[in-house]
This record gives structure tokens, C-alpha cells and sequence, in this order.
């Protein structure tokens, strides 16, 4: 496990100046599938590296990015956000540049899955058409015109929570869309779970924590197991074959 710089990669581009990320191995030789990890709206934390940890445990070179490396949090979420509103920006350069370290790495059998949770899970379902063999969606929210953004997209595995009130319905609705566009796809609402429900302590600043409580958003245990069966049964179905 390790941190990567993969500021000089990208900049020609126009990707961020400095970008960093977070490497989790397998135990082995290799070569392994990879997997691309997308935070949550508060950045490449410490819950973060243990979900990256838990996918390289499962046998993926996963590599979480950090989309806030240029400036932090206060000074990157906002043009983040805009980033993944227009789905297009420098968030998805940084994106595509690591991915593209991740196969050239050498390690990697060429299969990728890309993972995303809350944000992250908003830049996973975009990028589903993008060159990526599988990807998991987690209380990510839906583009605009979903009908556009997901054609062609490749199989998806989503997980989203009852008790969300940030997305109310969407779990539904993707379901519906991608059926109807023929993407493979396996969605589920989860109905004791909230937003960012996989979660293993609860995140963001102590002062909003009883607000997000009221909003549906935090870990929930109960349903935190299956959804991670979910993930990596997706992933196994798709990047081991």
C-alpha cells in the first residue's frame, strides 16, 4: 500500500498540476485487474483507503485518486461538483490520467472496473461508457439526461439507500433507464440504509453530523455486507473472466 504522485502525468492535458492517489496491492506477483476509486464529497480520507484496501484484498490493483490534491477540499469540491454536473472538466482529466497509470503500471491484466461512492459514485456512472469493463455505482446521483449520458455504458452494479433523502427515487429510475437501454445492470435499495450507508464511522464536520443524521446519511451496518457481496461478485463477474 502506498501513495502515488501522478502529478506529472496529466498537466499537458489539462489535468490538475498536483495529483496524488492511493495505491492498494494484492498480495502477489500479478498481473491483477485494476480498479479506479472515486471519493466522496469529503475527499480521499481514511474511510476511503480502507474501502480501496478491502478491493485489493479481493485480488484488484486499486487505485483511489484524489480528485481535491490540487488545493484541498475547501478549494477543489465546488469545481468538482461543477465538473461533474457538465461531465466534462478537469476532474475527468485527472480521472483519465489515473486511469491510464493504472494500465500502463504494468500490473494490471488490462481488465478495469471503476468504483464510486456519493460523488464518486456520480463520476462512476458517467464513466461507465468510457472504457471501463464493469462499474459500481454507490448512492451516486444521476445525470440530468441519464437516457444521453449512459448509452452504451458497460455493466453496472448500483447500491442505494430507502432512507437517502438526497436522492429519493433514483435507485428506481436507473434501473428503469438501463433496462430500457439493455445495459446489464443490478440495482438495489437497500431499505434500512441511508446515503454513504457503507460507511464504517460516521464522516464530514462533528458540527453537521446530527443534520446529515435527520438527512439519512451514514454508516448502516446491517446493510453494508450484502452490498459489498454486490460489488465484488460484479467486479469477479467482469474482470476475472
Amino acid at each position: 500500500m502506498s501513495n502515488v504522485d501522478l502529478s506529472a502525468e496529466g498537466v499537458a492535458s489539462g489535468g490538475s498540476h498536483t495529483l496524488r492517489g492511493y495505491l492498494a496491492e494484492p498480495v502477489g506477483e500479478g498481473p491483477f485487474p485494476a480498479v479506479l476509486m472515486i471519493h466522496e464529497a469529503f475527499g480521499l480520507d481514511h474511510i476511503t483507503v480502507r474501502h480501496a484496501d478491502r478491493m485489493a484484498a479481493a485480488g484488484y490493483l486499486t487505485l483511489a485518486v484524489d480528485l481535491f490534491s490540487d488545493g484541498g477540499a475547501r478549494r477543489c469540491l465546488v469545481a468538482t461538483m461543477r465538473s461533474l454536473a457538465a461531465g466534462e472538466g478537469r476532474a475527468f482529466t485527472d480521472l483519465s490520467t489515473a486511469r491510464a497509470w493504472l494500465q500502463d503500471s504494468g500490473r494490471s491484466t488490462g481488465k478495469i472496473g471503476v468504483i464510486g461512492f456519493c460523488m464518486g459514485g456520480g463520476f462512476a456512472l458517467l464513466l461507465a461508457n468510457d472504457g471501463f469493463d464493469a462499474a459500481a455505482v454507490n448512492y451516486g446521483r444521476l445525470p440530468r439526461n441519464p437516457v444521453q449520458a449512459l448509452s452504451g455504458a458497460c455493466p453496472i452494479v448500483a447500491n442505494f439507500g430507502a432512507k437517502d433523502r438526497t436522492l429519493p427515487g433514483a435507485a428506481a429510475k436507473l434501473e428503469s433507464v438501463l433496462g430500457g437501454m439493455g445495459v446489464e445492470n443490478d440495482v438495489k435499495e437497500f431499505p434500512q440504509a441511508g446515503h454513504a450507508f457503507l460507511n464504517d464511522v460516521e464522516t464530514g464536520p462533528k458540527v453537521l453530523r446530527p443534520l446529515f443524521r435527520v438527512m439519512g446519511i451514514g454508516p448502516d451496518p446491517q446493510s453494508t455486507p450484502e452490498a459489498w457481496r454486490r460489488i465484488e461478485d460484479h467486479f469477479a463477474k467482469f474482470l476475472l473472466a
